[in-house]
């Protein structure tokens, strides 16, 4: 790919089997225009749920740090494998999902092309005066598009800690933007650790992710639907 990445276009598998034209992969975008938002985190751990679940996950990385392809290439064997759609090719391009690291910065036509690929966008937003002034004008951006595209639009509160001033106007902000909140991930070590061995949370025994799990079973509802 060439550009940079708030201008590449989001590139698809160009050849499809009458197979897979009769069963598209899903695709779900993880957005957000502000850098550090967390898009990584969701889009590395959501795909780590699917791949759980049996199904055949491909992320696509267009984020410019690759953080999200690194964490594949780390990615031990013995666990249920994800591909990068770049090494994904010919018969085997179409997976069941793709999972959509998007880059910062992503607005205008690239944008547009995103919402029209996508089934499910869920933007996450972190407790920060910045964040939540970047974020205020793309949640208008994708509310007004959802129903023309009909795509499912959701938010998820990232690095939340409860007793911050922070976490209460970030709670206020997304009560207000007319969109489902899926979840809010609390500040933990826990996915720092994970994310260094090629994990998920759904990765790990559950007794060391207990309660960072259950702070996502909503949000795996809502996928699932």
């Amino acid at each position: 790919m060439t550009g940079s990445p708030a201008t590449e276009s989001v590139p698809y598998c160009s050849r499809l089997t009458a197979s897979q034209r009769k069963n598209p992969m899903k695709t779900i975008l993880i957005a957000n225009p502000k850098g550090g938002s967390g898009k990584t985190t969701l889009s590395v751990n959501i795909a780590g749920y699917l791949a759980n679940q049996g199904q055949r996950v491909a992320l696509l990385d267009l984020d410019r740090q690759k953080s999200a392809s690194l964490w594949v290439a780390t990615r031990p064997r013995d666990l249920p494998e994800i591909v990068t759609l770049e090494s994904s090719r010919g018969e085997d391009c179409l997976n069941d999902y793709l999972v959509i690291d998007s880059p910062a910065g992503l607005h205008g036509k690239n944008l547009g092309h995103a919402i029209r690929l996508a089934q499910k966008i869920i933007v996450p937003v972190s407790p920060s005066l910045f964040d939540l002034n970047a974020s205020r004008d793309f949640l208008k951006i994708l509310n007004d598009k959802k129903e023309a595209h009909k795509c499912q639009i959701g938010v998820v509160g990232m690095r939340m800690n409860a007793r911050t001033h922070a976490a209460i106007a970030l709670e206020n902000f997304l009560a207000e933007s007319n969109l489902p909140i899926l979840a809010y991930l609390r500040e933990t070590q826990v996915y720092v650790n994970a994310a260094f061995e090629g994990k998920s949370l759904f990765d790990l025994p559950h007794h060391l992710a207990e309660r960072e799990l259950e702070q996502w079973e909503f949000l795996l509802n809502w996928l699932k639907k």
